[in-house]
């Protein structure tokens, strides 16, 4: 028989479909009592374990190799982790009137995320742009981001109401840097292992991930927060995500222009800068906002969605420029549609093998 197939057609990353059915499990069903502390348990372990294959998957020896290449990987964690930022601060304009507090609180978490890998090297692949630059981008984003979002989540939601303190950032280093770091660590002994078997653990990865939003938005429902959410709000996320993504693509392009950049490099800094990792941003908002990480984690889930769709279009667009020249790092594009594209983005958020 031949083997089911997401259609193409359907923008949707079948992923997201099964993280909002986690939403609708947890709405339906939310874990209490003793239930809850085996869930957050379990979580715990769940969150560990995923930023130790972080750790094991990615390749010490390809990143230093980028680093020949500074100005564009300055220019991707400026983007990341300044202008981001920077917009996330500007928005504090819009509370209350389009948003919450609570909403505010996780647009601006949303902009403190690291960069994604898998779908920033696919779009820039599919543009024919600078694979090799994507590849190193986004895992130097990622390696970055599990000391600096942490560090700036303490210094710009420290007064916000997020739940972020000492102990936070103690709870960072142990269940995100340490794991991390020990994957690093043996590496040498069980990459291999880890490369042979990357799709039964992209499995865990994607399980784990769903675990850690069950838990979450199981104790938002415990704790009633959901009713604090109006269809009126969530049209005004939108609307405020929208605007941010529409920048951010917009100063990646022209902004990499001005900077001198090359049609490759500027295709993989767009892609690299402008978009935002949910499967390390879901374990970090876990542990930063606890019983709140529901609500921190809903634009970022939206933004997430939001970009891949996008950027798919964008990418699609460029590969059918005059001015993209086949070469060894365009020739066979690593997603061929769209839909593929966004199919692979939801994994562990580090280059696999």
């Amino acid at each position: 028989m031949k083997r089911l197939k997401w259609p193409s057609w359907l923008p949707i990353d079948p992923y997201i479909l099964l993280l909002l059915g986690t939403v609708g499990l947890a709405a339906l069903l939310p874990a209490r009592g003793t239930g809850a502390e085996v869930a957050s348990g379990a979580s715990t372990a769940a969150i560990a374990f995923l930023f130790f294959l972080y750790g094991a998957r990615l390749s010490t020896r390809e990143a230093m190799d980028g680093v020949r290449h500074w100005r564009l990987h300055l220019t991707v964690l400026a983007c990341t982790f300044l202008l981001f930022p920077l917009l996330g601060l500007a928005a504090r304009g819009l509370e209350p009137v389009f948003l919450s507090h609570d909403l505010y609180t996780g647009l601006l978490f949303l902009t403190l995320v690291p960069s994604t890998v898998q779908s920033s090297i696919a779009f820039t692949s599919m543009a024919r742009g600078n694979v090799p630059a994507a590849i190193c981008a986004g895992s130097f984003s990622s390696l970055v981001g599990i000391v600096l979002t942490p560090l700036l989540a303490a210094a710009l939601l420290g007064g916000t109401g997020g739940g972020f303190s000492a102990d936070s950032l103690l709870k960072i280093v142990l269940q995100l840097l340490v794991p991390f770091l020990a994957g690093q660590l043996l590496r040498r002994w069980i990459g291999g292992f880890v490369a042979r078997h990357k799709k039964i653990l992209g499995l865990v990865d994607r399980g784990s991930i769903l675990l850690v939003v069950y838990t979450a938005f199981s104790e938002g429902m415990v704790q009633g927060i959901w009713h604090q959410v109006s269809p009126l709000r969530l049209g005004g996320l939108l609307a405020v995500e929208v605007v941010l993504l529409a920048v951010m693509l917009a100063a990646t392009w022209y902004g990499s222009k001005a900077l001198g950049f090359g049609r490759g490099d500027r295709i993989a800094i767009q892609f690299a800068g402008s978009k935002k990792s949910l499967a390390s941003g879901l374990p970090m908002a876990s542990v930063l906002f606890g019983a709140h990480a529901s609500l921190a984690v809903l634009p970022l889930m939206l933004f997430h969605q939001m970009q891949l769709m996008v950027c798919a279009v964008i990418a699609k667009r460029r590969s059918r420029d005059p001015e993209a020249e086949p070469g060894p790092q365009s020739e066979r594009p690593l997603s061929p549609d769209p839909a593929a594209a966004s199919r692979i983005s939801v994994g562990t958020g580090t280059r696999s093998g």
